[in-house]
């Protein structure tokens, strides 16, 4: 039996999205966001690469300052690991639904997420990996979620992939640098072909964050 989300109330939203904001503002010496234009009445899944416990933290700010603000989004989901759900409470009241993968309920779980991205507006937060990776590897991998869940949606879904990277160079605080790459709709949506756009893209992102290094270019 899956754990259901309880999304925060939109007050309550835009209050915690105003502390992250100001947090990241404290944290980082500079923010950069390569974003992309978000499609009108439609859910969407926002798929980011899982690197740190603060993926969460980011991904929260992301989602309110270019999400929320812009119009498009109206709730968050978040998919989450069954036992972290069990561990933390308190992530079903931030938009968390568990998922339990190699258990019977997985299917249930899936149901869920297509019965959510039916409705426009509302955002899934999704890391395809599965696990947490160094932010720097060349390949990602993805599991088979997300070709489980596109078939399951009523209506139209963008789907939005983001690599995030971190960087000090000649700074006391990081610079954080996220890339967005529209990955097309449910409607024309192809597991390998979204598959090896993200993997370019992610590849290409990197080289753009890496100021100093030219590499040859390598096959992944």
């Amino acid at each position: 039996m899956i754990i259901k989300s309880k999304p925060l109330a939109p007050w309550a939203f835009k209050t915690l999205g105003a502390i992250t904001t100001f947090g990241v503002k404290l944290s980082t010496h500079k923010v950069e966001v390569d974003k992309v234009e978000l499609k009108p009445d439609h859910s969407y899944i926002l798929m980011c690469n899982h690197n740190s416990f603060w993926d969460g933290i980011w991904a929260y700010y992301l989602c309110y300052k270019f999400f929320y603000k812009k119009g498009g989004m109206k709730k968050l989901y978040i998919m989450s690991v069954k036992k972290q759900m069990l561990k933390k409470k308190y992530l079903q009241h931030l938009g968390s639904f568990s998922v339990d993968p190699g258990r019977r309920s997985i299917r249930e779980s899936f149901d869920y997420a297509g019965e959510i991205l039916s409705e426009p507006g509302n955002l899934l937060l999704y890391y395809p990996q599965g696990e947490l990776e160094s932010m720097y590897i060349r390949h990602i991998r993805f599991d088979t979620g997300i070709s489980e869940i596109i078939p399951r949606i009523q209506g139209k879904c963008q789907l939005i992939w983001c690599s995030t990277f971190i960087e000090y160079f000649e700074n006391f605080q990081p610079t954080a640098y996220s890339y967005m790459l529209d990955c097309g709709d449910n409607s024309n949506f192809n597991f390998e072909t979204v598959k090896q756009n993200v993997n370019q893209f992610h590849k290409t992102s990197m080289a753009r964050t890496v100021r100093y290094t030219v590499e040859p270019d390598e096959e992944l």
